[in-house]
């Protein structure tokens, strides 16, 4: 009983919205993540109901407030992360590591440094995640010389 209220909230959360992963349910729950998930693929099965994926950038406002990071620093890495989808590059790739790296770039352009770690945490995904997903975001999207022009002005300012 309590797997099917917890994968019905997960259905329900996603259906409208309001980004939330299943690790968190599972917390939530006290229910393993395995099995909320399982029970959500029956009950959106049963009931015919079609979800999309979720959006990465339904993640940023939250994890940006738990980063403590500005409103610009939010509005760049939701503009990362368009240009990310319009790149194709968040097929197939978690949203949450997607929404995590995005947001990691996004503060380093801003100079407002976080660390892998801390985003990681926040995220809920792991820094090798952040990693790749950074490596992946500049390659793709050029955003490699913001970067160094960021470092350098912050080395000149030490």
């Amino acid at each position: 009983m309590e797997s099917v209220v917890a994968g019905a909230l997960y259905a329900a959360c996603r259906r409208h919205e309001v980004p939330r992963t299943l690790d968190e349910l599972s917390e939530a729950s006290g229910i393993e993540k395995k099995e909320v998930g399982r029970t959500y693929r029956f009950i959106t099965r049963e009931l015919a109901i079609t979800i999309l994926p979720s959006n990465p950038i339904d993640y940023i406002p939250r994890f940006s407030s738990s980063l403590k990071l500005t409103p610009k620093t939010q509005s760049k890495a939701v503009e990362i992360i368009e240009q990310a989808q319009g790149a194709e590059l968040t097929s197939g790739r978690g949203p949450t590591g997607i929404a995590a790296a995005g947001l990691y770039v996004a503060a380093l352009i801003n100079g407002e440094k976080r660390t892998q770690r801390e985003v990681a945490d926040v995220a809920g995904v792991t820094e090798v995640t952040i990693r790749n997903r950074y490596k992946e975001l500049l390659d793709k999207l050029d955003l490699e010389k913001d970067i160094k022009k960021i470092k350098k002005k912050l080395k000149e300012e030490e």
